[in-house]
């Protein structure tokens, strides 16, 4: 069955089919739709067994049993590892520090691949550096040098494992090609690992994803991932469920190909992925090294999962993902067949994004002499790095010229080890001797940190996203430039023609199948080992007198205050785009370097999106404090005649009032894992957001852990910017376990009553709610 209704995308869907109402399947790769046919096709194989038998058959389920300390419907999991990069990790060890560690009871990785190359602030990145150095020499962490392997690829290679489950503060946490169930979340979800505490799920629905078939020669792995994306990003299929990858056509993708694909589903919104394993798999662990850590999953003969998708890797064609967002995916053929139409009508939508007075739309005016030409190529990242996909690119520049005119194209390998290996085997040399430039291991392009475009440039990379500002214009001064999402092969056909878009499948490409030796020596002299016989590096072990080395722009939290009995927000930024990703609530690039300073990044909140928003926050914070203080002037009477205008309410004590701000968005928090999209709002005196959905679990996480009320509402039309909104006995309800309150909207007119929906909370997220935030209340029971 063909869900075609849910994908609006134009591209050919005979290559994905969606199950939609769960399907059994049948000793690894047959595929049978649930409904009345099931029953017989199972007892004709001499099996009887109920759906909640069949989804114990998962590779998914056992994983989590394994890790589990909570019942079947909601999991308390316990992770085998911990991963960070210098954006997260300083926050992170501050946030666990206040809350009472002494120590990480389990291995934590800390990379430094982000805050490399932006020079903003001067010393500070380097500063954050020698912080986590010092944190793993104090805690006994595992720290990566700068420049020596991106997050994800150092995850790969040193600690990703069959059956195991690895946790990191970086939405790309995604290592299921491997065998590892992978999560990417905020820093709070982290912070409770490192204090002993479990991460506390519902129990996620898993989805199959039956591969068969194999690619054709010019499709890689990013070709694959896009389709998929564009199928379900948009209905929210897969959506906070776990993605298991299965069928015939697993076996004929390479583990680089697996993990091209693999670490893109995050784009799909889902919550983790794992992979069937075998050989190949068991040889990419022995070849680093690590044979030990793999073992085959399968599913059981008979597993039921809650929904299905079938994907004929034989129809896949090269995909381009325009802006601003990977789920707009179009064929390279039937893009290029309609170019001006298409981009036209992406112009329309990308300035609902960036606003009516934005910068120009000039999309269309990229298309000349009958073809799209396009400004720059990156190939770069945990999703476009890897050893296979640049060897490909060099395969298909060798002997040519990237042009001495505007296009260029850089090439940032995710490994010292993959780069080393490049080096020997010659493709870096073709790639250079064409033009390219090879940078080392780094993120930047992937947030605006490196290879920033010029003013209205088109850039095609290999990276795993292109929404706005993403690659660090400002559309809010005027500037903007355009990202589009394409595979390496493609990328590097485009260049060999000097920029004009070109599908790899179009020139003729042989892939080849040139070798990896992996060098664990790379890794063995530079890698710091606080935890013995983790990090592959110099295992030194914990020394709980090392000092903590603190650079100027290091700064402790601020102070939070509990939630009162009653609480009063009032909206200071109202946001009706279909989505709010986490790069507008705190942009990405060069605001980075501020991330271990939390009152400095705050300045930066919604600067892209509501530049007002800030100084609204502030002044409502003000309010607050006045409020708290017992402070009365002509502003808090006013606000206080608003509450007691609700009947029940007309002598209400101020002192038991807790004022702060609030966002209303239709769907926030797409995108990136950061917790600071949910801290920043805090620092300014956030309490709640309202919203129709989240678009992440990880982002209402967030929220939570930074004691902000992630209500949920039915209509938007109930409120308006500046609006007051009271949620009366707000402290009882939420300790007492409802899972929707009353609130009044005070707007023109009588306050109007509203029904806001707090869903499922845990009894630890509920208190750290009422306490403030995660850091009192584990603080709180730290010392009793």
């Amino acid at each position: 069955m063909i869900i075609g209704n849910f994908c609006p995308f134009v591209y050919p869907f005979d290559m994905i089919k969606i199950y939609p109402d769960g399907a059994w399947v049948l000793e690894g790769s047959s595929i049978v739709p649930d409904g009345e046919g099931a029953g017989a096709e199972l007892a004709k194989r001499g099996l009887s067994l109920s759906r909640d038998q069949g989804r114990r058959g998962t590779i998914a389920h056992g994983i989590l049993e394994a890790h589990n300390g909570g019942d079947g419907k909601n999991l308390a999991l316990t992770f085998d590892a911990l991963a960070s990069h210098d954006i997260t990790c300083v926050s992170i060890i501050q946030t666990a520090r206040a809350s009472g560690m002494d120590r990480f009871p389990l291995p934590y990785v800390l990379t430094n691949c982000h805050n490399s190359l932006c020079a903003v602030g001067g010393t500070i990145n380097a500063d954050d550096h020698a912080f986590a150095l010092s944190a793993a020499k104090k805690y006994g962490g595992i720290y990566v040098p700068p420049y020596l392997a991106v997050i994800h690829s150092y995850m790969r290679e040193m600690m990703a494992g069959c059956g195991k489950m690895i946790l990191g503060s970086d939405s790309h946490t995604r290592y299921g090609a491997l065998g590892t169930m992978a999560v990417g979340e905020g820093g709070g979800e982290l912070v409770k690992q490192l204090l002993g505490k479990t991460y506390d799920f519902p129990s996620p629905p898993v989805v199959a994803v039956c591969l068969s078939g194999a690619p054709r020669a010019g499709v890689g792995p990013h070709d694959v991932a896009l389709a998929i994306i564009g199928a379900v990003f948009k209905n929210g299929f897969v959506k906070n469920k776990v993605m298991e990858f299965l069928g015939d056509g697993v076996g004929n993708l390479s583990v680089d190909y697996r993990n091209g694909i693999d670490v893109m589903t995050t784009e799909t919104a889902c919550w983790s992925s794992i992979w069937k394993t075998d050989e190949k798999v068991r040889k990419y662990l022995e070849v680093r090294g690590r044979g030990g850590d793999y073992r085959e999953l399968e599913p059981a003969d008979a597993a039921y999962y809650d929904g299905l998708i079938r994907v004929d890797l034989d129809a896949v064609e090269p995909c381009i993902a325009l802006p601003f967002h990977p789920a707009n995916v179009h064929t390279i053929r039937e893009f290029r067949a309609n170019a001006k139409d298409i981009l036209a009508g992406t112009e329309k939508e990308c300035l609902k994004t960036v606003g009516g007075s934005g910068p120009e739309m000039n999309l269309v005016k990229k298309i000349h002499g009958g073809s799209l030409h396009v400004d720059q190529g990156i190939i770069a990242g945990c999703s476009g790095g890897s050893f296979e996909n640049i060897t490909a690119a060099a395969s298909i520049l060798d002997g040519k010229s990237t042009g001495a005119d505007g296009f260029s194209l850089s090439v940032y390998p995710e490994s010292q080890p993959t780069l080393l290996e490049l080096a020997r085997n010659g493709a870096a040399a073709k790639l250079m001797e064409a033009g390219v430039v090879m940078r080392e291991a780094f993120c930047g392009p992937c947030f605006g940190a490196g290879d920033v475009p010029a003013n209205g440039d088109f850039s095609v990379r290999h990276t795993t996203r292109n929404f706005p500002n993403r690659e660090g214009s400002k559309p809010d001064e005027g500037q903007i430039a355009w990202v589009a999402l394409m595979d390496a092969r493609s990328i590097a056909a485009t260049a060999a023609n000097g920029g004009r878009l070109t599908a790899a499948d179009e020139i003729g490409f042989s892939p080849g199948g040139a070798k990896f030796f992996f060098n664990r020596n790379v890794y063995e002299k530079r890698v710091y080992g606080g935890r013995p016989g983790t990090a592959g590096g110099a295992d030194k072990g914990a020394s709980r007198e090392t000092e903590l080395v603190f650079g100027p722009n290091i700064k402790d939290w601020p102070s939070f205050s509990p939630l009162l009995s009653h609480l009063l927000v009032r909206i200071a930024s109202f946001i009706t785009d279909p989505v709010t990703t986490t790069d507008e609530l705190i942009p990405s690039g060069e605001t980075s370097s501020y991330r271990s300073n939390p009152p400095r990044l705050a300045e930066f909140t919604l600067s892209r999106r509501d530049p007002g928003y800030v100084q609204r926050a502030k002044d409502i914070r003000r309010l607050g404090e006045d409020l708290r203080d017992g402070k009365t002037d002509g502003e808090t009477e006013l606000i206080l005649s608003t509450i007691k205008a609700v009947p029940g309410y007309e002598t209400i004590e101020k002192d038991r009032i807790t004022l702060g701000s609030a966002i209303y968005a239709r769907k926030p928090g797409d995108g990136s894992a950061r917790e600071q999209a949910a801290s920043c709002q805090r620092v300014l005196g956030g309490r709640a957001n309202l919203a129709l959905e989240y678009a992440t679990k990880r982002y209402r996480s967030n929220l939570i852990n930074w004691g902000i009320l992630p209500f949920i509402v039915d209509d938007e039309n109930a409120f308006h910017p500046g609006d007051y909104v009271f949620f009366p006995g707000i402290r009882e309800s939420l300790l007492g376990g409802e899972k929707t309150v009353k609130g009044f909207v005070h707007g023109e007119g009588k306050p109007l009553e509203i029904a806001a929906h707090l869903g499922e909370l845990t009894p630890d997220e509920r208190n750290i709610l009422a306490d403030g935030c995660l850091i009192n209340y584990y603080a709180k029971d730290r010392t009793g």
